[in-house]
């Protein structure tokens, strides 16, 4: 196996395009796991540990553009307030560990049902910057999730970056697993409010195929929800959008849960992550209008 080490981004296409098969790697948390239990032997590992540019953070045009690179650890730390339900997410990925080596950009090209940032990235109208020498691409998250541990990268193309808003309305997160920490998610669920737009971002995670959006809820919460003068919700459209939650899923019985229950439990995600999206949108108003 060859272990290619380039300095630069643009020296990383370069060995991406001539050998396609060859792997990216950044954290590892995913990659070398496969290789140490023989479910993965690729002919080359493209490390891009050394590449600074993948691990830096701006604002492009009113968006944050954070790299690929950037682990976890400095999203909590450094982006908390301005990415909110992505730092969330962050918080729940493995150990300290784990959150010092994984990232974003690793989610993405693992894109395993169960990602912890996916459901975040797809209700917060993420878009993934892709890159090879050919040129630059653009991705909706909505279209970056093609099937298990599928996504829509070309065979020379790397993820440069993913973008999002600066200044999101109330996000949340929430995910069940089967004991509270270093836990792969039986379910997940992200909610993410767009008052300006009038909109609602709801999406879930480990619950079918692919991460999805959940649009029969985001239309009914949308239509719901009085924007202009806020009032605490009803139990019955928190309970509905619960419903229409659950019906967005298809997953499957497995080691970890049981079809049914996942059902259950996004249900019960999604009333909880209302609830607590909703109240800081209240407590926002009551703020502005004092």
């Amino acid at each position: 196996m060859d272990f290619l080490r380039p300095n630069t981004f643009a020296e990383a296409l370069a060995v991406k395009a001539e050998q396609p098969e060859a792997v990216p790697i950044a954290g590892g948390t995913d990659v070398m796991v496969e290789l140490n239990f023989d479910h993965r032997r690729p002919s080359a590992l493209l490390d891009l540990t050394r590449i600074t540019e993948l691990r830096e953070w701006s604002t492009v045009d009113g968006r944050l553009r954070v790299g690929s690179g950037v682990p976890y650890t400095r999203i909590i730390e450094q982006l908390g307030g301005q990415l909110p339900g992505l730092a969330m997410a962050s918080r729940t990925v493995g150990s300290p560990q784990i959150r010092n080596r994984g990232t974003v950009g690793g989610n993405l090209g693992a894109a395993s049902p169960a990602g912890d940032t996916h459901p975040v990235l797809l209700a917060g109208d993420a878009v993934i910057e892709v890159a090879s020498t050919r040129g630059t691409r653009m991705i909706p998250a909505a279209e970056f999730y093609l099937g298990v541990k599928r996504n829509a990268l070309e065979p020379d193309e790397l993820i440069a970056a993913v973008h999002l808003n600066a200044e999101p309305g109330p996000e949340q997160f929430a995910k069940v697993g089967t004991r509270n920490a270093m836990v792969i998610a039986v379910c997940s669920f992200a909610i993410a409010l767009h008052p300006a737009e009038k909109r609602v971002g709801a999406a879930v995670g480990s619950a079918a195929p692919t991460p999805r959006h959940a649009t029969a809820a985001e239309e009914f919460l949308a239509g719901e929800l009085d924007w202009d003068a806020p009032k605490p919700l009803l139990d019955s459209v928190k309970r509905r959008f619960g419903e229409l939650v659950a019906e967005a899923a298809s997953p499957i019985d497995d080691v970890r849960g049981s079809a049914a229950y996942r059902k259950h439990a996004l249900a019960v995600l999604a009333r909880r992550t209302l609830g607590w999206a909703w109240q800081d949108h209240l407590g926002k108003e009551t703020r502005e209008c004092a």
